[in-house]
């Protein structure tokens, strides 16, 4: 009895962790779809063969309450009685039940391989302005610093004694022309 009582323990602490990843604003008693997917992929629940993602939104679907988005801790405990024969087929019932409980028990989110570090050499070959040429190599100066919006457009200054008068001392030119 004291062993069934440290699992459920473990289940509930798991519970706890997957009920907040992703969401700082979360308390932590309340599991959503897209965390109890994840519980269930890393804890190898959703094996791709007895049981598969599908099985799992299934599962997910029925035990919630018709208008929630969430299920709480007693809600995920009966999710895990819905698959475990699903997932351990040749078990008895209360078999499948402690061998799911133990896949779950004391697991956390893995964040491993989520996002790929980029490879560097390449981040810095197509960030490298010295390399950069024609309208591109005006858009820095010769640090490499963005020059903003000075190195995007030709800006004009608002010169003069007219306030709609353009590019000041540029009048003597204008009249060579003509």
């Amino acid at each position: 009895m004291a062993e069934s009582m440290d699992i459920l323990e473990q289940l509930s602490v798991t519970f706890k962790k997957f009920a907040v990843h992703g969401d700082h604003k979360a308390t932590g008693k309340e599991l959503n779809g897209k965390n109890w997917a994840k519980l269930c992929k890393d804890c190898n629940i959703a094996d791709g063969k007895t049981t598969t993602s599908t099985d799992v939104d299934i599962v997910f679907t029925k035990v919630k309450a018709k208008s929630s988005r969430v299920i709480t801790y007693e809600e995920f405990k009966k999710a895990l009685e819905e698959l475990a024969p699903r997932r351990f087929k040749g078990q008895s019932k209360e078999e499948a039940l402690q061998s799911i409980y133990r896949l779950v028990a004391n697991k956390e989110p893995a964040n491993i391989g989520v996002t790929k570090v980029l490879k560097a050499a390449a981040v810095d070959r197509l960030t490298d302005s010295s390399r950069f040429t024609g309208s591109h190599k005006e858009r820095f100066d010769s640090s490499g610093r963005g020059r903003g919006r000075e190195g995007r457009e030709e800006l004009v200054e608002n010169t003069g004694y007219v306030g709609a008068y353009r590019n000041a001392g540029t009048y003597e030119e204008k009249m060579k022309d003509k």
